[in-house]
């Protein structure tokens, strides 16, 4: 019996935008890692004022690439240039359809003369695996898939293990585990360093702002390497970061995890569609928000609108190169923080308390999305749609509910705009759903980062505009 494909699903049915809100696969879970380990307030405390471990080995695919076309695949897929890409170094990897639409994004690490790892969310994935596949590459894959959402129990293992020590005591903590002093490289540089006996790989990072280090290793020493990183940060206030306070860091240092992937339509990717799988990642994910458009490409979304503008380099060729040489960067939409009002959220805090008064879309915190991509509605005072806000959560540091958004460039900081929190009609029939009234909420567009210690520490990465890939 033939695999039924993507493009089978989409056929079955006639409203794609209908499919996917209606999903029942729910939010985006990060898995096998508990969700707290001390508080969640805590956790989120940790990152900006002493010392976080954060635990990646779960939530993200492992894509390695080697051989000698992996580079040529990697800069026939990307936005970004390759011209400079040596070895011990990495880059955000972002792709584009034939359309110049986003496909996803990870982190592109240059491990070895002709080997590479993606880490990141599935689409960008499955489209270096399309590629390599059907576009004639001298290339060997290895995928090393990111965990079950709910392993039930069952044992669960990766190829490596993948930590960040993060804070702006996390270089004591790391020279204190290397046995003396470790050079600060240049961000999204690699080395190595020591810990426990064992050598580790390195990546600059600065996920929380202050300088830090993302480390991975073979799965099997995790444990020991754990307990290590714990005791010699316990003097420095390390505290360990669990899955819910985890990917709520985005917040404040203003990254957009996950866009829908651009890929439902359009002839040039009929062929992806029908090697997608039907229980793939596009053909099974939600979306959620009071943005509704019968129109799936409405949810598309090109660089400049995500912030990636400074990674376009027209040095090379790529799918989607013609696409976007035709665009006006100063004309698209551009990425904010918005910051949402306190008496607002307040108002929809106290919905929970009041069983005769409306009752408004519940509010997760520290992470209120729920769906696997998420869209709600940008309005000006007279109710024109200026926007979308697409990630929404709580910054105990900021003592403020925040989302990431992309609004019209003319726009600026310090406006007063309305999210519409909710969806229409009561709400869709997600499993993340319940019944509720649409709200709109005030929000002040704001800058990115809209952490502090973020824009003032960052000096040039992939969540920044002055990021040079």
């Amino acid at each position: 019996m033939t695999q039924r494909s993507l493009e089978d699903v989409l056929s079955e049915n006639s409203d794609i935008v209908d499919m996917l809100r209606h999903s029942q696969l729910g939010a985006y879970v990060y898995p096998v890692v508990a969700p707290e380990f001390q508080n969640w307030r805590t956790e989120q405390w940790a990152w900006q004022h002493s010392a976080v471990l954060f635990d990646q080995s779960h939530h993200m695919v492992n894509l390695y690439l080697r051989g000698k076309d992996a580079l040529k695949l990697l800069s026939d897929t990307a936005i970004n240039t390759f011209k400079n890409f040596k070895v011990d170094r990495a880059k955000q990897y972002v792709p584009t359809t034939p359309y110049g639409h986003v496909i996803g994004d990870g982190i592109l690490f240059y491990l070895a003369e002709e080997e590479f790892v993606y880490v990141g969310r599935a689409p960008a994935s499955n489209w270096l695996r399309y590629h390599a596949e059907t576009g004639g590459y001298d290339v060997d894959l290895e995928l090393d898939d990111r965990s079950p959402m709910r392993p039930m129990g069952k044992p669960v293992t990766r190829s490596c293990w993948r930590f960040q020590i993060q804070g702006p005591r996390a270089w004591e903590i790391i020279e204190k585990l290397n046995g003396g002093p470790v050079d600060k490289l240049k961000f999204f540089h690699m080395s190595t360093m020591n810990i426990a006996g064992r050598s580790v790989r390195t990546l600059r990072h600065g996920m929380s702002g202050a300088p830090g280090l993302e480390i991975w290793g073979p799965y099997e020493e995790q444990e020991e390497i754990r307990a290590a990183i714990l005791e010699a940060g316990a003097e420095f206030g390390i505290v360990p970061c669990g899955s819910r306070a985890y990917p709520s860091n985005t917040l404040e240092s203003g990254w957009i995890p996950s866009p829908l992937p651009a890929i439902y339509t359009g002839d040039k990717l009929k062929g992806y569609r029908e090697w997608l799988g039907a229980d793939s990642y596009e053909a099974t994910g939600s979306i959620g928000g009071s943005f509704v458009s019968d129109n799936i490409e409405d949810y598309y979304l090109n660089p400049w609108e995500l912030g990636y503008g400074p990674f376009v380099k027209f040095d090379h060729d790529f799918h989607g190169r013609e696409a976007l040489e035709a665009l006006e960067p100063e004309q698209q939409r551009r990425k904010v923080t918005l910051a949402w009002n306190p008496e607002d959220m307040a108002t929809i805090m106290a919905s929970l308390f009041d069983p005769d008064g409306e009752q408004y879309k519940f509010f997760d915190v520290p992470l209120a999305n729920y769906a696997s991509s998420n869209y709600d509605n940008v309005v000006d005072a007279g109710g024109t749609s200026v926007g979308m806000s697409m990630f929404t959560g709580y910054s105990y540091n900021e003592k403020q509910a925040l989302s990431l958004a992309t609004i019209d460039p003319e726009i600026p900081v310090g406006t007063e705009l309305n999210v519409v929190w909710g969806e229409e009609n009561g709400g869709t029939r997600k499993t993340t759903v319940e019944p509720h009234k649409q709200m709109n909420v005030r929000a002040i567009v704001s800058p990115i980062p809209y952490s502090r210690v973020a824009r003032e520490t960052y000096q040039e990465g992939w969540r920044t505009q002055s990021s040079k890939s």
